[in-house]
């Protein structure tokens, strides 16, 4: 049973990250998909699914990477989109430091040219070590990168709040890293 959760939650990031029409799916504006028409399409593709397995699917996700709208009718990923949506998420300050996990091998680039948000639609930071040296161990040996959040913010950079608390900026120029 956590396999099925496992390889369902990878499906969902695929699909409602990055290749809805992998699916066949629709996505609105906002990024959200219609529940029983991603119900549907799942058990088109004969990976049986019902409300009960998606809800666990979400509440059960270690990075609590989708949510339901108020009345569960409609998900979506929290972040890390790569197809165009608009999140609707306000500005917020961010605190003093927030955090990065990189690997290794990537520092040169970044001590260079800064975080940039590649591919995605922003770059993604958070305020705990802990899951900024899981997200750098991924490719590789991870460096965790202090990042200088509100003195960026007091230059004019932008900041989000995504749903599970991943925090989103566009940039991060090289100077306002502090690197390990």
């Amino acid at each position: 049973m956590e396999k099925q959760i496992k390889n369902i939650g990878k499906f969902l990031s695929l699909v409602l990250r990055h290749e809805p029409q992998h699916m066949g799916l629709t996505l609105n504006e906002e990024g959200w998909a219609s529940v029983p028409e991603l119900i549907e399409k799942f058990n088109q593709r004969g990976v049986r699914l019902d409300f009960a397995m998606l809800q666990l699917v979400v509440d059960t996700n270690d990075k609590k990477r989708f949510s339901f709208n108020e009345d569960k009718t409609r998900i979506r990923a929290s972040q890390g989109h790569t197809v165009e949506v608009d999140l609707n998420l306000p500005e917020q300050t961010p605190p003093e430091f927030l955090y990065h996990g990189a690997a290794d091998k990537y520092i040169n680039a970044i001590r260079q040219h800064g975080l940039q948000k590649m591919k995605r639609h922003h770059v993604h930071l958070t305020a705990d070590i802990e899951t900024a040296r899981q997200v750098g161990q991924r490719r590789g040996r991870p460096v965790i990168l202090v990042i200088k959040a509100l003195a960026l913010h007091e230059q004019g950079h932008k900041f989000y709040l995504s749903a599970n608390g991943v925090w989103l900026t566009d940039f991060v120029p090289p100077a306002f890293i502090l690197f390990e």
